[in-house]
């Protein structure tokens, strides 16, 4: 059985893809037993009803998938590993980075995955979930304990249909798709509208090159590939594009008056410029601006 912690968006997705009996969500402590029910709207097909039940103390997941905000994983998991044996693989689906390795240093002997997903999902309403795209997930080892794991926890999610691959080096993708949140995300927020619209703002073309030069320089110094700002332009542009009519989750979460992953999306490259002496003031500002919005 596979245990999701989190029944956002991304989890319920996870949830409804995997074999029906094969898993259960992780309730909030002193949460009544029974079952989460919502629709599910699958990429291709009819809408249909999912019924999941909550985890219970006599189950024994085979797997942990933190499907949670990335602010909310550390608390969320205080909770809920002293309840699991410890060699329980841990994967983390957060968005943005920063969170991640907080959870390794914090737990560095249980064996902590990182995934990193293009799979989109959305909540238009409360008990409806919609696949919104498809895309693929790839998961690699955070620290040593997780290396032998990584083979059973692809083949187990993989088991849901959706695509998933093993990465020797996880961190790559999850800065690929730090760049990609950095360059939509905050934008979609400020400017109230879907991915594709930010590419017509006068907001958005003043600062997006800017916000290109400070994410190349700090690639290189964070020892990753390095990429011109006009080649990271592209990739944004060429995601929005793609992503056009989609809602992205930052601003999903200010218009449902939720916290946000500012902090560990635009805040990590903050934080990141000030430990190596890099200066970021379009990353600075735009984490203010949506701070500003909760």
């Amino acid at each position: 059985m596979i245990a999701i912690l989190g029944a956002g968006s991304m989890g319920r997705l996870w949830a409804a893809a995997l074999p029906a009996g094969q898993v259960a969500f992780v309730p909030r402590p002193a949460q009544p037993g029974g079952q989460l029910s919502y629709r599910f709207r699958p990429f291709h097909g009819p809408e249909y009803p999912v019924r999941i039940p909550w985890l219970m103390p006599s189950h024994r997941p085979s797997l942990l998938l933190v499907a949670t905000k990335a602010g909310d994983s550390l608390p969320a998991l205080a909770n809920t590993l002293p309840v699991l044996p410890a060699d329980t693989p841990i994967v983390l689906l957060q968005n943005g980075l920063g969170s991640q390795q907080q959870v390794a240093e914090r737990w560095p002997d249980r064996p902590v995955l990182a995934a990193t997903t293009t799979e989109g999902a959305n909540r238009p309403e409360a008990d409806l979930t919609v696949h919104a795209g498809q895309g693929e997930t790839r998961v690699g080892a955070l620290n040593a304990a997780a290396q032998n794991h990584v083979t059973e926890v692809v083949r187990a999610l993989a088991a849901s249909g959706l695509t998933v691959h093993a990465e020797p080096d996880i961190l790559g993708p999850l800065w690929q798709k730090l760049v990609i949140n950095a360059g939509i995300n905050a934008f979609t927020a400020i400017l109230n509208c879907p991915n594709g619209q930010i590419l017509e703002q006068a907001f958005y073309q003043q600062w997006i090159d800017p916000l290109c030069r400070e994410i190349s320089r700090l690639l290189r110094a964070a020892g990753q590939q390095e990429q011109t700002p006009a080649a990271l332009r592209r990739q944004i542009e060429a995601v929005a594009q793609k992503t056009a009519t989609n809602t992205s989750s930052m601003r999903a979460d200010v218009l449902a008056g939720r916290s946000t992953e500012i902090d560990f999306i635009n805040g990590y490259l903050v934080r990141l410029g000030r430990q190596l002496g890099i200066e970021t003031p379009v990353n600075q500002m735009l984490t203010e601006r949506v701070q500003q919005l909760n």
